[in-house]
């Protein structure tokens, strides 16, 4: 009997052995995706630093514009991602797309934090403070609780299918506070600018800083999103192993 048992977890470390070393390569997707987010990476710094003028009323601060505006964009993307994975989950509860929620979630609280700290370092020269509870900084606060909230309750509950749904509910409820963020400046009085929507309000070159720059982030995040996905499996396989050998 003992011999049976180990027999079966040898195959079984075989078989992880396996897995794991199909995971260690990455695939020409994500290759691609690495190369393009290094080459925008590059081009957004040599963009932002050399091709972009200074501005004439806030001067080199603002040039956290090109960083602080991306990473912004992810934190909403992220759980914009996070509440779709979510609702597909509990639809059909394919484990796979909870691998994406945990995912995003986890590159939504990241960015929410940069975004956070770009946001005050371009505000102390520009405003004269590190923080005001302006709606939309506040609302964006909101969000990284959720995702620290969220994160947590997955750490608290262990890789169940009840941490799933309970998560998979927070993540859609949480996705309510995006177009709150999105639209604070119009519902509020706040210090934060509205978003630059009129033509020709910014100078061509500035413009083009911008959008290589947000492509270049959402670039970055599909490439995380693949990797954290593929750890997330790897992680959830380590786990059943370990509970199938104890």
């Amino acid at each position: 009997m003992a011999l049976a048992n180990r027999t079966t977890s040898e195959t079984r470390g075989n078989e992880v052995e396996r897995r794991v070393a199909a995971y260690r390569a990455l695939p020409p997707i994500s290759l691609l995706l690495l190369m393009l987010s290094f080459v925008g990476m590059m081009v957004s710094i040599w963009a932002i630093f050399l091709y972009a003028p200074t501005d004439a009323i806030q001067g080199q601060p603002q040039r956290i514009f090109y960083f602080h505006v991306p990473m912004a964009w992810i934190a909403l993307l992220a759980s914009g991602v996070l509440a779709v994975t979510s609702i597909v989950y509990l639809w059909k509860g394919d484990e796979r797309w909870d691998y994406a929620a945990r995912a995003s979630a986890e590159l939504g609280a990241v960015f929410t934090t940069f975004a956070l700290i770009t946001g005050s370092l371009w505000g102390r020269p520009v405003w004269g403070t590190w923080w005001t509870w302006d709606p939309k900084l506040t609302a964006t606060l909101v969000l990284w609780f959720i995702y620290i909230g969220y994160l947590m309750l997955r750490s608290y509950m262990g890789r169940t299918p009840a941490s799933a749904r309970a998560a998979a509910v927070l993540g859609i409820i949480g996705f309510i506070d995006v177009p709150i963020i999105y639209e604070a400046v119009n519902w509020w009085r706040g210090l934060h600018p509205a978003a630059v929507t009129t033509p020709g309000a910014l100078p061509p070159q500035m413009v083009v800083t911008l959008v290589i720059s947000v492509v270049t982030f959402t670039l970055l995040f599909v490439f995380l999103m693949m990797q954290l996905y593929t750890l997330e499996k790897m992680q959830t396989l380590a786990q059943r192993l370990r509970a199938s050998i104890e």
